[in-house]
């Protein structure tokens, strides 16, 4: 399969055909007896020039994205993946994936499997047609709640890096027992301990939050309201 040039380059040539069908600068086929009314000829292309910038607008979402996923830690194709069928709204098999974002077979497979165990996306059955066959492929779907999104992310982060770091920290007081009536060792365990202690406060809010569901949705919007966040 020849690859199509990286997402970022094809964004500024989508963004010139949008622009040139909508200035009228784009090359206009050639009249026939057959051709469409005029009306019809200019709604078509202003469906196309809308159809273009849309699509635009996701490419750019999808890049941002794979940046922001990279400083938070987040391999690039995972976020952009992830972006891709988040802002689709829709399901999508392998192959459309590997087309749209120019990946490889195995980023694709390994990427969704990343995905799937981090509760990001769902595999998904389309249903067929009447007539028609039920399709072979395997298609996934991006979770559309961004509000769930949040906890699954919250719950997928703390389990990987928050739980490992309360647990480390609580091996790093003084191990020794006769060592710790030292000044010096009561300092050091005082200060891990109060880091432990911020650490667990933490976590039980973040347990709070990803168990509360709509209750902490209804209450961070009342919260935005009165600190003058929302209008």
């Amino acid at each position: 399969m020849t690859r199509r040039p990286p997402l970022t380059s094809r964004l500024a040539s989508r963004a010139a055909a949008a622009a040139a069908r909508l200035t009228g600068t784009g090359k206009k086929s050639q009249a026939t007896d057959e051709a469409e009314p005029e009306p019809r000829r200019a709604e078509s292309g202003t469906s196309e020039a809308a159809s273009d910038e849309v699509v635009a607008a996701q490419d750019r979402f999808i890049a941002f994205w794979g940046e922001m996923g990279t400083r938070w830690g987040v391999q690039r194709s995972m976020a952009e993946v992830h972006a891709l069928l988040f802002i689709a709204g829709e399901p999508l098999a392998a192959e459309d994936i590997m087309e749209r974002l120019a990946i490889s077979r195995g980023n694709v497979s390994m990427t969704l499997k990343q995905l799937v165990e981090w509760g990001l996306v769902q595999r998904v059955k389309p249903r067929a047609k009447a007539g028609e066959k039920s399709e072979r492929r395997e298609y996934h779907q991006a979770e559309q709640d961004v509000w769930k999104l949040f906890y699954t992310i919250l719950r997928a982060r703390k389990r990987r890096e928050f739980d490992p770091l309360i647990e480390e920290l609580g091996g790093c007081r003084v191990a020794d027992r006769a060592a710790r009536r030292s000044d010096r060792a009561r300092s050091h365990d005082r200060k891990i301990d109060e880091l432990l202690e911020l650490c667990v406060m933490f976590d039980g809010l973040a347990n709070a939050i990803s168990k509360s569901g709509k209750g902490i949705e209804r209450a961070t919007k009342v919260l935005s309201k009165v600190l003058g966040g929302l209008p």
